[in-house]
C-alpha cells in the first residue's frame, strides 16, 4: 500500500517518518518531492581505464561541491553521483521508492540507474545516480526538485532493519553522495 498525502503528513508529525528539511509544499498526493544537494562524485576517467566492482580504490571518484548560486553541468552520456538535500529516516514498517520528476525526465535526466529502493530502517541522505541521456548538457541546480519519495507500507515491521549488525548494510547514515561499496560483498 502506498501512503497518501494525509498519512505522510501524519507520520511526519508524529515522528514515525523523518524527512529533514521538508516543507508542506513538498508533500504531493502520494509522494514527497526531494531536492538536489550541492555535492557530487564524478569519475576520474582520465586516470582509470576500467571499473572492477571488487577493487576498492579511493581515487576512482572525486568530490565536487557546487558553490551557492552556481549549477553543476551534466554532459550528455555522463554519469555522476549526487545526493538528496533531505535526510530520511524510515521506520521498520515502511520502504521508500525514489523516482524522477516527469518534467526533468522529458529533458533527459535520470536520477537513478538501479538503486531506487530504500529499505526499512534506513537513515541518511539518499545517493542519486544521475545520468544525462539527452544530446545537450543539463544544468543541475542545488536545491532544485529532482525527484520524489513514495512510501510503501510493509505487511508487518521487519525483523532486522537496514543497518542491523547482522546485515551487510553499507550506506547507513550517509551525509552526502557515497561511492560504491560493492567490494565489501563476497565474490
Amino acid at each position: 500500500m502506498i501512503l497518501s498525502d494525509g498519512t505522510i503528513r501524519k507520520r511526519l508529525a508524529d515522528g514515525s517518518l523523518v524527512i529533514d528539511p521538508v516543507s508542506d509544499e513538498q508533500v504531493q498526493p502520494a509522494s514527497v518531492d526531494i531536492r538536489l544537494g550541492d555535492e557530487f562524485l564524478v569519475f576520474r576517467n582520465h586516470t582509470r581505464e576500467v571499473i572492477d566492482p571488487f577493487d576498492k580504490r579511493d581515487d576512482m571518484m572525486e568530490k565536487v561541491i557546487v558553490p551557492q548560486g552556481e549549477a553543476f553541468i551534466l554532459h550528455p552520456g555522463e554519469f555522476v553521483l549526487g545526493t538528496t538535500l533531505e535526510t530520511v529516516g524510515l521506520p521498520d514498517d515502511l520502504v521508500a521508492r525514489v523516482e524522477g520528476k516527469s518534467s526533468l525526465g522529458r529533458l533527459g535526466l535520470l536520477i537513478h540507474a538501479t538503486a531506487g529502493f530504500v529499505d526499512a530502517g534506513f537513515r541518511g541522505r539518499v545517493t542519486l545516480e544521475l545520468s544525462n541521456v539527452a544530446t545537450l548538457p543539463i544544468k543541475l541546480w542545488p536545491g532544485m526538485r529532482v525527484g520524489q519519495f513514495s512510501f510503501h507500507l510493509i505487511d508487518r515491521p521487519v525483523e532486522r532493519g537496514y543497518g542491523h549488525p547482522e546485515l551487510n548494510s553499507k550506506y547507513m547514515y550517509q551525509s552526502g553522495p557515497v561511492a560504491s561499496q560493492y567490494e565489501r560483498n563476497t565474490k
